[in-house]
């Protein structure tokens, strides 16, 4: 059975790796080397800390026999510059790195800024069942908008979240990618 909750920070360690399949470039990116271990170590420092973009209190996990199989980070596009600064500082100061990561969200959307399942469950529904709650939580009790971002490399998501009510807002160029905004309502 699939049981839905919030992220805790003890869960770090069990979602930076699951959270890592659906950035990894972009990580790479953040940090300057493609060392999978960095990027996980990264990953699980932001997620068990507060006021960043990638804390555990913008986290909803998804977990099957109390093991962790999928994740979904999202909060309000009006606070990415606030959230976002405490990873610059920290790339800054470990890795000696300030990357232009331009603007991904916008306000008035809460963002969804990552979404993944772990490779074990995988082509099970788990992401669409993290989507169904949030679209549920954000816009039909909360009347808020969703927005994401997809790469325009990956038509199988695309297609997943037209299918589910998004629409196509406009293209976007970031990290060195070609990515649609896309939102629900």
């Amino acid at each position: 059975m699939i049981r839905i909750r919030k992220a805790q920070p003890s869960d770090a360690r069990a979602i930076a790796p699951i959270m890592l399949t659906a950035m990894e470039e972009i990580i790479y990116y953040f940090i300057g080397e493609s060392d999978r271990q960095k990027a996980i170590t990264f990953l699980a420092h932001h997620i068990a800390q507060q006021g960043n973009q990638y804390s555990y209190e913008h986290i909803i996990v998804a977990e099957e026999d109390e093991e962790i199989i999928g994740q979904i980070c999202l909060y309000s596009g009006d606070s990415l510059e606030q959230l976002r600064a405490p990873v610059l500082s920290y790339l800054q100061m470990h890795f000696n790195r300030e990357p232009n990561l331009g603007q991904e969200t916008q306000g008035g959307e809460i963002y969804i800024d990552t979404i993944a399942v772990s490779p074990i469950a995988q082509g099970r529904g788990i992401g669409k069942t993290l989507l169904l709650y949030v679209i549920d939580l954000f816009v039909h009790r909360h009347s808020e908008v969703l927005g994401l971002l997809v790469d325009k490399n990956n038509p199988k998501a695309k297609e997943l979240y037209l299918n589910m009510g998004f629409k196509l807002i406009k293209d976007v160029h970031l990290f060195g990618k070609e990515l649609q905004h896309m939102q629900y309502s």
